[in-house]
């Protein structure tokens, strides 16, 4: 068992889980700090909190390049199967730090303390969903690291650092409303192949990411109210603004309007974001 640090306060352990650049200390100091917080154990703020980091600590591997350089390969093959885990892993692995960051950022923001709730419930979960498919890329005889990596996820936190309401436009209505979009497909492949073990992780991750939709959409549409804001008018705002890449259907709308993410959000910005 890895040995936590102290965790004075939600700012102080989201921050110390961010930085960690050892992944089993970020993911038990992520859910750590989850189950502090839910006890009620937790201050919310410490004068002691260390500063944010620019960036999340990570291992020396995986290489980090350009999303238009990663290989593509065919999920009938077990190279093809791992590669598909290892991008994934590597998706969840940004997922922990954005939940964390969307913590530890703003906790001076004028929220109720549910809004922390809810995010730190997204950070427990993230960090469950990283170990399982380092786990089953650990029976496939493989290691998270093995391959090359993009940085996307994180560049997306980035650019909205100063805006909560952006970064829940980008962060859980943009990029994990895709993965609603593109797990069903990839779970269905998986079990052609016969890999129902992956397929099984899927589908964990499938269900939990509605929540985390319906999270990013609950706390996009209060601000929005606080500010007298029609939601789909705002969210399209801060897309065209803040996110750089096209939205490409085909889009889960059964999914996405479980979670509270309906089509007037998105419909109309497929055609603008590909002119």
């Amino acid at each position: 068992m890895t040995e936590l640090p102290h965790i004075e306060s939600l700012r102080g352990g989201t921050t110390a889980a961010i930085a960690a650049a050892d992944l089993d200390l970020k993911t038990a100091l992520a859910q750590e700090t989850a189950r502090r917080w839910f006890a009620r154990t937790l201050s919310m703020r410490s004068p002691r909190d260390p500063a944010l980091p620019a960036r999340p600590g990570r291992p020396q591997k995986p290489e980090l390049i350009p999303p238009k350089h990663m290989e593509k390969r065919s999920l009938h093959t077990q190279k093809g199967r791992i590669a598909l885990l290892h991008a994934l892993a590597h998706i969840e692995l940004n997922a922990i730090d954005l939940a964390l960051d969307i913590v530890a950022r703003f906790t001076t923001e004028r929220v109720p303390h549910s809004f922390f709730d809810g995010w730190m419930q997204v950070a427990f979960e993230e960090a469950r969903h990283f170990r399982l498919i380092r786990d089953r890329l650990r029976d496939l005889g493989a290691e998270y690291g093995d391959l090359p990596a993009h940085d996307g996820l994180w560049q997306a936190a980035h650019d909205t650092r100063n805006d909560l309401t952006a970064r829940l436009a980008v962060v859980p209505l943009i990029l994990e409303a895709r993965g609603l979009d593109v797990t069903p497909t990839l779970q269905a492949k998986m079990r052609e192949t016969g890999d129902h073990a992956s397929a099984d992780i899927l589908d964990i991750i499938y269900n939990d990411e509605k929540g985390h939709v319906a999270v990013g959409a609950k706390w996009f549409r209060f601000l929005c109210a606080r500010e007298k804001k029609d939601p789909s008018a705002t969210f399209r705002e801060l897309v065209r603004t803040n996110f750089r890449s096209p939205l490409k259907p085909p889009f889960n709308d059964i999914a996405r309007a479980e979670a509270g993410l309906t089509p007037s959000f998105y419909r109309s910005l497929v055609s603008v974001s590909q002119s």
